[in-house]
């Protein structure tokens, strides 16, 4: 199988699992993760999602290189690819941990790029080596400069050059470095204080942020009055209330 599942608690752990490819993504790979985000959307009792990859050699190499050269189509009723779009564009409703076990470039750096949190292995390196191909970094590479200074960002797509994880943290791409054999479980760490905390808030959060990155502050102030009513006047805020004033856990509904 190309991907792998396994619920831990409230989060889907989604494993890429093409090992000996260096876990590229292949038409099919693209279709089965798609599936898997829509899934987990669509699933209450998600209330985050760790992407992560097979092996020690790549978290995941980017596209399918051999696959693009042979023409490969994914067209089809079993490939939908809607959710995966969904999530590389930075619309994907539920907060998705990157845990990078290995290297991420091109497409797979990329898949970081558009995780809401990051936890990168010690050994991992990053880059956008798409000019090297005579590409260039077509699934959100080229938007860098939204994340980091220009400069860096330009470093990194002209050269197409890889830098380490400690660098990659520096520049804010990834959260924390942590020993390769501790990624999945750093990452279901910052799954688990999410699940605890109220689901509608933490949708409204994650969506406002990523307006206010992509269409500034005042798209992101307008946005939220349409989440206002939807939030404060939930069961949930009242029940967040009546817990802290009498010193419990809340038990969230999502309503």
């Amino acid at each position: 199988m190309d991907l792998l599942r396994r619920r831990e608690g409230s989060a889907e752990v989604i494993t890429l699992n093409r090992p000996d490819q260096r876990n590229a993504l292949s038409p099919g790979l693209i279709a089965a993760l798609s599936r898997a985000l829509r899934d987990c959307l669509d699933d209450d009792a998600v209330r985050a999602v760790v992407l992560t990859g097979a092996g020690d050699r790549a978290f995941c190499a980017g596209m399918d290189l051999k696959a693009f050269a042979a023409g490969s189509d994914s067209s089809g009723p079993e490939s939908d690819n809607t959710h995966f779009t969904m999530f590389s564009r930075g619309e994907y409703p539920k907060p998705v941990i990157g845990a990078a076990n290995a290297t991420a470039v091109a497409g797979g750096f990329e898949l970081l790029l558009n995780c809401d949190i990051v936890v990168a292995s010690d050994k991992a390196r990053f880059g956008i080596p798409e000019v090297k191909r005579g590409l260039f970094a077509a699934g959100g590479g080229t938007t860098l400069p939204g994340r980091i200074p220009l400069a860096i960002a330009l470093e990194l797509g002209l050269t197409g050059d890889l830098i380490d994880a400690e660098r990659a943290c520096a520049l804010g791409l990834v959260n924390c470095v942590v020993p390769a054999g501790d990624v999945v479980g750093a990452a279901l760490e910052f799954a688990r204080r999410i699940g605890e905390n109220g689901p509608l808030g933490v949708l409204a959060t994650k969506k406002l942020m990523r307006v206010a990155l992509t269409e500034g502050v005042a798209a992101a102030r307008a946005a939220q009055e349409a989440e206002n009513s939807k939030v404060f006047e939930s069961e949930d805020a009242l029940e967040g209330a009546r817990a802290f004033a009498e010193k419990r856990a809340p038990q969230w509904k999502g309503r």
